[in-house]
Order: C-alpha cells, then structure tokens, then sequence
C-alpha cells in the first residue's frame, strides 16, 4: 500500500473503482522525491500558495501566504523554504508545526495556459536563529520544509484568472511595508506588541 494511501482512501478507491488509477498515478509521480528542474521553477515563480498544518490532536488550519515571486526558494532536490511575514499575531500556522511538523503546499498556476497545480507534502520547522533571515527583508522567521511528496494534480477545475495588481503590503527590499489600517482601530492599537510600527506616531 503506498504510505498516502489510508484505508479512507482506500475504502473509496474501491467504491468508485479506481484503486488501479490511484495506483497508477502513485507509481507514476509519487514515487520520487524532486524539486529541481521545471519543479524549482515553477515553485519560485508563484507569487503565492496554500499552507495545510495541524495541531497535536489533528484539527486543522489552512492559509494563505504570498510574497514576491521567489519569495519561496528551492534549497536542494528535497527541501524549500518560505519567510513567515508579519501577521495578525495568531500563529496559527506556524503554532500548529510547532508541535505536528507535517505540512501541505499547493501552488497553483492561476495565469497559466493552462493553468497548473503542484501539491507538496513534507515536515517543517521554523528557526528565528535561521540564517537565511537576513535575505529575507520584513520576515519574521524562516520556515524550511523537508518534502516527502512532490507531485502534480489535474489541472481541469482550475479557474483561469489574473494578478490585477501585487499586494503593497509584500515587504519592500528594505524590510518596509504599508501599516495595514486594522493594526490602528480601537480594538487593536492597545495590545499590539512592542515596536509595532503601527504604535509609532510616524509608522
């Protein structure tokens, strides 16, 4: 049985008749692990992906991260890594690897003709000591993935659309950023953590 493959999944298979399919596509894609080449270059020309973590009993979060493209750097045939900007102060992502090192990426390709997808599961940490921090302007820390699976999905259902313009709050290549609006509102310029330059007269 391949190791993705639980008895879930397996129940299912068989109920729609496609254990052979899934077995296929396994044997086919699943069955190395490789980051380089087109890989690479697809991974570090997205301007964005999905994040799936975990707690310790399971429940799951899922987020978005975006950047510059690039922002998301191949490190070796196995490993990538991506910064982790300033957000809202939950950590929910990052909390979730913290104790359950397992992850999920999915990049999509929403401009491409046609569009294209590339799923990669693996385990992460986040290291503020990482010493790629410094080329990394305005991140916080440095999440490095180590992959497990590297595969494509069916680009069928994939809506084709644009980037009409690129996020202003992506960190400058001097680590500066816009103050987002909500950081200054009633509820939340008390508790915002120290330095925060939305607490500054001049931020």
């Amino acid at each position: 049985m391949p190791a993705d493959y639980g008895p879930g999944a397996r129940a299912l298979q068989d109920q729609f008749d496609t254990r052979r399919l899934a077995d296929r596509l396994d044997e086919r894609f699943l069955t190395t692990v490789d980051l380089t080449g087109e890989r690479r270059a697809f991974i570090e020309a997205q301007p964005l992906f999905f994040l799936a973590t975990a707690d310790a009993e399971g429940r799951p979060q899922c987020s978005y991260k975006g950047g510059a493209p690039g922002f998301v750097r191949v490190l070796g045939p196995d490993e990538l890594c991506f910064p982790s900007y300033d957000g809202n102060g939950m950590f929910l992502s990052l909390g979730n690897l913290a104790v359950n090192p397992h992850v999920g990426m999915l990049f999509i390709d929403f401009t491409g003709n046609p569009p294209s997808r590339l799923r990669v599961n693996g385990t992460a940490t986040a290291d503020p000591t990482d010493p790629l921090l410094d080329s990394y302007p305005g991140a916080q820390l440095v999440v490095r993935v180590r992959a497990t699976a590297v595969f494509p999905n069916c680009p069928r259902y994939i809506h084709r659309m644009e980037i009409v313009e690129p996020s202003r709050f992506v960190p400058a290549a001097d680590g500066s950023a816009p103050v987002p609006d909500w950081k200054r509102t009633d509820w939340a310029c008390d508790v915002l953590p120290a330095g925060d330059p939305a607490s500054r007269a001049d931020g």
